[in-house]
């Protein structure tokens, strides 16, 4: 655990989708290059693009699997044709931190800076990533747009709550998503680990966006969701239950974890599941358009460990 996080807290308190698949020639392994040819995005019906990362049970990624260890599941079919199989490894990580500052979250506001500090400080590489901040409470605003400079990625943390939003009561968390999804993720390179680190009580009540929208737009934005909860993992309120199904619907994770140590050791994991990842493009059998929720199970039987990756996607007409 890097002895800088109690410096960093006590310095902040004083200041897919199923309708985008990726096209590529052959399966790349290696670190993408800013000279490499630009890879495009094919719009396809019935074809759904699939990431997921892999990881022993210490969390050690695996970075070898072949497409027979693996078993997909597509409401309990099979595929009707695997259509291609990608590893990506060392990739770049493209961030967006969101942070909650409405009443009930200003509690907890310097842990949240604290902990989206920490990865910016040690986790992120100015040579390859990128990241933005974003405040929210009734309404949203990007206090920092995309950078690689980390200092000021820092100082815009310092500023998240100050000057800039609504004093109305109320938290518009799902358009906030929405938008970020929508404007910051939305034409962003599909070949890196774009991902959602998200400080909130799940709570929303100011929104004009659905739960499922989120959900629909980060799938095709290729974003997924982490989170740090605030609470203990009890699942009863409505916000938790929010959270839960959005990190598992776009393949992220929610964190429970209290302590500075288990704190660092989820970030690493984080970082570890977005620069090593697989993609697999596949048909499903009888798909149809019809708006209906198709819940996917993929893992390793011959290996076992643990798979991530969306829970399942909306068949949008």
């Amino acid at each position: 655990m890097p002895r800088h996080w109690s410096e960093g807290l006590l310095c902040l308190g004083a200041l897919l989708s199923s309708s985008c698949i990726l096209s590529v020639a052959k399966p790349q392994n290696n670190t993408p290059s800013s000279d490499a040819r630009p890879y495009t995005i094919n719009v396809a019906v019935d074809e759904v693009s699939l990431t997921f990362h892999a990881a022993d049970f210490h969390g050690i990624p695996i970075d070898d699997l072949q497409l027979p260890d693996l078993r997909l599941l597509d409401n309990n079919k099979k595929p009707r044709q695997i259509l291609s199989f990608e590893t990506h490894q060392n990739l770049p990580v493209h961030l967006g931190i969101l942070i909650d500052t409405s009443r009930s979250m200003l509690g907890h506001l310097l842990r949240n800076q604290a902990i989206a500090n920490e990865y910016i400080t040690h986790l992120l590489r100015k040579q390859t990533d990128r990241a933005f901040v974003m405040g929210f409470d009734s309404e949203s605003k990007v206090v920092q747009d995309w950078t690689t400079d980390t200092d000021a990625l820092t100082a815009s943390l310092r500023n998240v709550d100050t000057g800039h939003m609504s004093r109305l009561d109320g938290t518009a968390l799902f358009d906030s998503i929405y938008k970020t999804c929508r404007d910051q993720f939305g034409t962003a390179n599909p070949l890196a680990g774009n991902f959602i680190l998200l400080f909130t009580d799940g709570i929303d009540n100011a929104s004009h966006a659905r739960l499922e929208d989120d959900i629909d737009i980060c799938q095709k934005a290729n974003t997924a969701i982490y989170i740090f909860s605030a609470e203990p993992k009890t699942f009863s309120s409505d916000g938790q239950k929010n959270l839960v199904t959005l990190a598992a619907q776009t393949g992220g994770v929610i964190f429970f974890d209290q302590t500075r140590e288990t704190i660092w050791n989820d970030l690493r994991v984080i970082d570890a599941n977005l620069r090593s990842q697989y993609r697999l493009v596949y048909k499903p059998q009888h798909f149809k358009r019809d708006g209906s929720f198709h819940r996917i199970k993929l893992d390793s039987p011959n290996r076992g460990g643990v798979i991530t990756t969306r829970s399942g996607y909306y068949a949008t007409p």
